[in-house]
């Protein structure tokens, strides 16, 4: 069972996200003794989904697609034998400008957009657009701000226009200061194709989890991990709400604050590091429509214009309406920061919020169009990063010996996504296997 292993390391993972599942793939291939802790009662983390009885496909919580340059992903799902179950599109990206929305998902697109204007703005858009999907060099950006770097090479209007609303809508008060490598990575590699798991990714991540159990590996629901100590001969004893077991490795994948409340006492210096990481939260808005509200996939909603939310996504006009009863699925979605009134306000308060918005989408929009709906809520989502964080981005190997980080605050330039999660859980096992 053990090939190539005298010693076989019994390994604790906290999280059964992609990070924590990726991990414990290689660690459990490799003849480990791994057992995965998750308080939650299903698999899968921020990536996970649910399912109505009437529905063939899951639904992911919060909402993910994959690019068509996600390598990990690729290379993970052909190692499962499952690579012929992702499914790739190119459904329509829309931009609101002016009280109207308009298509920007391509070249053509872009020229087109009135926002640009008809002279020099577009040939700058295109100019500094088509750098930065060249360029491999993003530390040479890391060292000025998103918006100072396009205001400089693609102009103010350009900026203004299309940079920095969104910027705003992303981060919020950080929006001045996120670094330009930051930008470069979205822009660099994500592609016009999108991709998603046949069943939904809860599926992906089932069979991942399968594997995994194959391979040995015991993965434990409902079990909060409380406190973890260390003993003189650097073991770490893991303490759940019901249960108490020593392990000789340990890797973590909660957010840095997480870690700070369950690990042993830090150095002052290393607990101000993790405690600076800041990120913020995410709320996204489920709704089952009668009626399809729009057609098309994704609109990004500039902050300028006062909606309350970042981005809407209709999402059965990118995964077929027949895979959930021929209901018509949209998100609403939002990154907030943690002590924001709509993480304490009720789910009902939350939808008064949002829905008067929809009516903007379709005029015919109604309260009588939902079968239902669903909110979720989670206090770390998204990573905010900040200039130079190359220099500063918390290693995975803590000040306690067989203790590691793996979270989306160290997957920097690159944006939170299931092909880095993937990725860095691959790299906090190969440390592991050293």
């Amino acid at each position: 069972m053990f090939p190539n292993l005298n010693h076989p390391m019994k390994i604790a993972i906290i999280g059964t996200g992609l990070t924590g599942l990726s991990a414990a793939y290689n660690l459990s291939k490799s003849g480990h003794n791994v057992t995965l802790f998750d308080g939650a009662s299903n698999i899968g983390g921020l990536a996970s989904g649910f399912k109505e009885h009437s529905w063939d496909w899951y639904l992911e919580r919060f909402y993910h697609h994959w690019f068509a340059s996600d390598q990990h992903v690729l290379d993970l799902a052909k190692e499962l034998n499952c690579e012929e179950k992702i499914i790739f599109n190119r459904p329509s990206t829309m931009m609101y400008y002016h009280d109207q929305f308009y298509p920007l998902d391509s070249p053509l697109t872009a020229l087109k957009f009135p926002g640009l204007g008809w002279g020099i703005n577009k040939v700058r858009f295109g100019l500094t657009t088509a750098y930065l999907k060249s360029t491999k060099n993003w530390r040479n950006l890391e060292n000025v701000s998103a918006a100072n770097w396009m205001k400089t090479w693609a102009g103010l209007e350009v900026y203004q226009t299309m940079w920095e609303p969104l910027l705003k809508a992303k981060f919020g008060k950080h929006f001045n200061s996120i670094p330009m490598s930051w930008l470069w990575a979205r822009i660099h590699s994500r592609t016009t194709q999108l991709g998603t798991f046949h069943g939904g990714f809860q599926m992906f991540l089932n069979l991942l989890a399968n594997r995994v159990k194959q391979q040995g590996a015991t993965i434990k629901m409902n079990e909060k991990i409380k406190n973890i100590t260390v003993s003189p001969d650097s073991q770490l004893t893991l303490y759940t709400n019901v249960s108490k077991t020593t392990f000789d490795k340990c890797i973590a994948t909660c957010s840095p604050k997480q870690l700070l409340q369950i690990a042993p006492p830090f150095s002052t210096n290393y607990s101000d590091r993790l405690h600076n990481q800041k990120s913020l939260g995410a709320i996204v808005a489920i709704l089952s429509l009668k009626h399809p509200l729009t057609k098309h996939y994704w609109f990004n909603l500039p902050s300028t214009a006062n909606f309350p939310f970042l981005a809407l996504v209709e999402h059965t006009n990118f995964v077929s309406k027949s895979h959930f009863n021929n209901e018509h699925i949209i998100y609403c979605g939002e990154y907030l920061e943690t002590d924001h009134i709509n993480f304490t306000i009720s789910d009902e308060e939350l939808l008064n919020k949002y829905l008067p918005a929809l009516n903007r989408f379709n005029k015919n929009f109604s309260k009588q169009w939902i079968n239902k709906s669903w909110v979720f809520r989670t206090p770390y989502a998204q990573p905010i990063p900040s200039m130079q964080s190359s220099h500063n981005t918390i290693d995975l190997q803590t000040p306690i010996e067989n203790l590691f980080l793996a979270s989306m605050s160290q997957i920097y330039p690159w944006d939170r996504g299931t092909n880095f999660a993937i990725e860095l859980g691959q790299k906090a096992a190969s440390i592991i296997l050293e």
